[in-house]
């Protein structure tokens, strides 16, 4: 990347005099650390020129840049340079004969790769050695905005929350008090209660706060329900706790039965609840575990509903499970980080229907609505009970006596103290597209797996899991030419679970496309593809089925 300076051909005699001065001042660089940017800034070569001069960065280090340098044209440069390897790697994200990796191995990045390494027992580098390292970073990643990226719920590579998570790192401050983060407040304060109206509470009254992530804001959900549950126990400890119950889908989330442990509630008081044919949990096996814990001297306190469950897509009937709930005076949670988007279409939303009857709702915007990670919000229907459940009333930070409004002081609410700025790229993507917009974004994703379902349907060597999935969800086996004519039992599905891995590595080997797989319940290990990116067309859906009959259909198993 070393740069040479580059200048006009028109040259004067006194140009060409201050060009010999840059030329020797800039390869003295590394002995004097003189102040290049004072060098040019008051030499008498035009601005025209001034423009042109090219920096040579493997000369250059931070001691060149803010904050150890007193001007900012060196950094303005390296800036430049580095917003080039960004743009470049959105361009290569979105052009489909861009590979969407250079797989490696583990052991292959530990011990550095075709220059590329990671280790940091080399001294300070150069400016040029962090651009080439920023590059490479991105080069043997994962491409997850590009549109044959289905590995993940959150996939796509939305410009305009990209742009502003440039912006909140620029800014660099934190969420937990007014005083230091005073737009990003406020407008946490403005699009909680958009969301909340969306759900459908009234006047979009209640509380809610974004966190990294919807594992975090399901914790929080079961603590607040713990400590209205248990309220002693934030003070004297789980010994002053009774023996409380929690239950949740059987295809629930992982982290929604992780509360248990965190919580000191413990695995054995999460009860599982089973599901139908469809993945969706089954209110009256619900009522019937609730008697069951009671009768037991268990005292229940807290439901999780799932609204699209991460493997099948399933939503979770909420209207009876909340009359479950309220029959024995439960804490309602809904789980929509997946499937809180399909709030935003008028088309899907009755997806959710009864989403308003829950006490709290985990919605993750970096899913469906295409937000750039991280972006997940816990809305709580009641307010106050989250600063209750957490309040530690730091006077450092905390101060009640301060000139504006103290309730906006976030904080408090949490777990964390730091906490990152993740309101803004919603907020702005919001600006720019408007609820039309999401609500385009929902639709068309849950259009292009409607066609994948039929192109599935009609391809040989392909069986759905699900005949006409609930949400974009499409999972699906893929059986070799020499499997097709065999008799389903244990030794067909024995062989049959081992298919998916092999393509899942082979496309990685090759870097062509991205999808997921896993068992479930009684069913050997099967492709899950999921569609959250914008930019996925129906040739997209083509090429995936098409690659993994490419990359299965020689594939050979010792029986």
């Amino acid at each position: 990347m070393s740069r040479n300076r580059a200048f006009s051909q028109d040259c004067t005699p006194a140009v060409i005099q201050n060009r010999k001065m840059l030329s020797r001042k800039f390869s003295d660089v590394i002995g004097d650390r003189l102040n290049i940017e004072n060098i040019i800034e008051h030499s008498p070569i035009t601005a025209k020129e001034k423009k042109k001069v090219e920096y040579d960065f493997g000369k250059l280090s931070v001691e060149d840049i803010y904050p150890k340098s007193k001007s900012g044209i060196i950094t303005e440069e390296f800036m430049n340079e580095l917003l080039k390897i960004l743009v470049q790697y959105v361009h290569k994200t979105f052009d489909r004969k861009s590979k969407i990796l250079d797989f490696h191995h583990p052991h292959q990045f530990l011990d550095g790769i075709e220059g590329f390494s990671l280790d940091l027992d080399v001294g300070p580098q150069s400016l040029e050695q962090l651009l080439v390292d920023c590059r490479d970073t991105l080069k043997y990643g994962v491409k997850t905005g590009h549109p044959r990226f289905f590995n993940q719920l959150s996939s796509g590579l939305d410009v305009i929350s990209l742009a502003a998570e440039w912006v909140t790192s620029t800014a660099n401050t934190n969420m937990f008090t007014f005083e230091i983060a005073p737009v990003f407040v406020c407008m946490e304060t403005i699009v909680l209660r958009k969301m909340r109206q969306i759900i459908g509470w009234e006047d979009g009254e209640g509380d809610g706060i974004f966190s990294p992530g919807g594992s975090i804001n399901n914790m929080y959900a079961a603590m607040i329900a713990r400590n209205l549950s248990c309220p002693d126990v934030k003070k004297l400890g789980m010994k002053h706790s009774p023996d409380i119950v929690m239950f949740v889908s059987k295809h629930a989330h992982y982290s929604n039965s992780r509360p248990a442990i965190t919580l000191g509630i413990g695995t054995d008081n999460v009860i599982l609840v089973d599901v139908d044919n469809r993945g969706r949990m089954k209110p009256c096996d619900l009522e019937k575990k609730i008697q069951t814990a009671l009768l037991n001297g268990k005292q229940p306190f807290y439901v999780c509903a799932t609204a699209a469950t991460t493997v099948l897509g399933a939503f979770d009937p909420i209207t009876p499970i909340s009359a479950i709930c309220k029959k024995y005076g439960l804490w309602l949670h809904v789980d929509a980080a997946w499937g809180g988007g399909a709030l935003m279409s008028r088309k899907h939303r009755f997806l959710l229907r009864g989403i308003d009857r829950a006490d709290s709702v985990t919605w993750n915007p970096h899913k469906m609505m295409g937000i750039t990670l991280q972006c997940s919000a816990l809305l709580i229907k009641h307010k106050n009970l989250l600063e209750e459940c957490n309040k530690m009333e730091a006077s450092y930070l905390f101060q009640q006596d301060k000139h504006y409004d103290v309730s906006y002081d976030t904080g408090d609410k949490t777990i964390q103290c730091g906490r990152h700025v993740d309101v803004f790229k919603l907020w702005l993507s919001w600006r720019a597209k408007g609820d039309e917009g999401f609500e385009k974004h929902v639709d068309k994703c849950i259009e292009m797996s409607t066609y994948m379902t039929n192109r599935i349907k009609s391809l040989e060597g392909f069986e759905l899991v699900m005949d006409k999935p609930q949400y974009t969800n499409v999972c699906f086996w893929y059986l070799p030419p020499w499997m097709r004519t065999m008799q389903k039992d244990s030794t067909r599905d024995q062989l049959l679970g081992k298919i998916a891995p092999i393509i899942k590595a082979r496309m990685m080997e090759c870097g062509s496309t991205m999808i997921g797989y896993q068992p479930l319940d009684d069913k050997v290990n099967f492709f899950r593809c999921v569609i959250s990116n914008h930019a996925v067309e129906k040739c997209d859906v083509d090429f995936l089925l098409d690659e993994i009959q490419r990359l299965g259909e020689n594939l050979k198993l010792v029986q």
